[in-house]
């Protein structure tokens, strides 16, 4: 796994997606400092990044094409004839180029959920199983991008069953499945399917919230590893806009909170795509509908409930979440078996949301802690 943080653009999730696209798409430094330049807008990002893509697939490097495939589509408007070629695009050349690993060492199934299905990988050791763990995303994940993951996990003797749920990757792209706050659903859905028991759950990002409030609700998870500080994925919305717009919300003015909104997203790329993913992923069509059902993804309320181990992960400089919100979910957890947490730095190379800049040493600390928990 790649190591390292670097300053490749002004804005700050531009920034953050050119390193993710480094890190965990295997990207190319020296290209993507290339068209970093080159990017103001997000019809930038997906020009510049479809070429890269174009060039690698030519070129027959394929894990690159993978990854510049999958992040062009990132910032590509949903809906768009042109986002499902992406993602179609980057997971056929995914799936064709791994080929050996899933006839081998990944089973592909899928778990039926309401009218479709949710796309789930088995990858269970060769030797003795230590753990068994469910993995899931957040807001904009796929779980491809989990494949070095899943196989740093495994190689410790730990099961893993990696999923999309609701909102996410092909459950949302393929099944039209939208996102849901009740997360112990989709859980419980994968916990059935397999007759799994005992088991730790790791959720990343909006998985942050939504892996605990799943956990307050269904004993067979055990151990819970929130890898990103989320007490409430409104609070972290309302601190991307103006302080006017909670006033807003709260007075339920609909049409001014649009309005607002709207000017928002015409100067800042971060606010655009994630109104606009937002209201695809909740299948709602303003975004004061999408900042309202927002409100309901939150783990505080719920808290109490959770008696399991619990890891939580956070990191200083992360351009999303503001890193005092972990002191809310630590108080929002009175009733937990043991509480862990961890705040990563710059001096770990891992500062950044979700801790792209050294997913090594997390996922380390993240194995030791589940062998512990699980040894008591």
């Amino acid at each position: 796994m790649k190591k390292g943080t670097y300053q490749l653009h002004d804005e700050a999730n531009f920034n953050f997606q050119l390193n993710r696209t480094l890190m965990w798409g295997d990207g190319d430094l020296e290209e993507i400092r290339t068209i970093a330049s080159r990017i103001n807008t997000t019809e930038d990002w997906v020009r510049e990044m479809s070429s890269l893509a174009k060039e690698a697939e030519a070129e027959k490097q394929i894990p690159k094409a993978i990854g510049y495939y999958r992040m062009a589509e990132f910032f590509e408007a949903d809906g768009t004839p042109e986002k499902t070629r992406l993602y179609s695009k980057s997971k056929s050349l995914f799936y064709d180029y791994h080929k050996t690993i899933f006839e081998q060492e990944i089973r592909r199934d899928e778990v039926d959920y309401e009218n479709g299905k949710l796309p789930v990988w088995i990858c269970l050791p060769e030797q003795q199983i230590k753990d068994t763990v469910i993995i899931h995303g957040g807001n904009d994940s796929y779980m491809e991008e989990f494949l070095p993951v899943v196989q740093r996990l495994v190689s410790e003797g730990i099961a893993v069953y990696i999923f999309d749920g609701p909102g996410q990757g092909g459950a949302l792209r393929e099944s039209g499945i939208y996102y849901t706050y009740e997360w112990e659903t989709p859980i419980k859905a994968i916990l059935d399917a397999y007759h799994l028991e005992n088991v730790t759950l790791i959720g990343l990002s909006l998985g942050g919230m939504l892996a605990p409030r799943a956990a307050a609700f269904e004993s067979r998870i055990k151990r819970v590893v929130a890898w990103g500080i989320m007490p409430s994925f409104y609070d972290v919305i309302l601190t991307k806009v103006p302080q006017e717009l909670r006033m807003l919300m709260d007075a339920e003015e609909k049409e001014k909170v649009n309005e607002l909104v709207q000017k928002k997203m015409e100067v800042d790329p971060l606010v655009k795509w994630a109104m606009q993913h937002g209201m695809f992923s909740m299948n709602v069509e303003t975004p004061y509908d999408y900042i309202k059902k927002a409100q309901h993804f939150e783990m505080e309320s719920i808290g109490s409930q959770i008696t399991q181990d619990f890891l939580l992960l956070g990191s200083n400089e992360d351009h999303f979440i503001p890193v005092e919100l972990y002191k809310r979910v630590i108080d929002a957890l009175p009733n937990v078996k043991s509480l862990t947490y961890k705040m990563y730095t710059k001096k770990d190379h891992a500062e950044n949301h979700c801790n792209f800049g050294n997913t090594e040493l997390v996922l380390s600390d993240i194995i030791h802690w589940i062998l512990w928990a699980g040894s008591k």
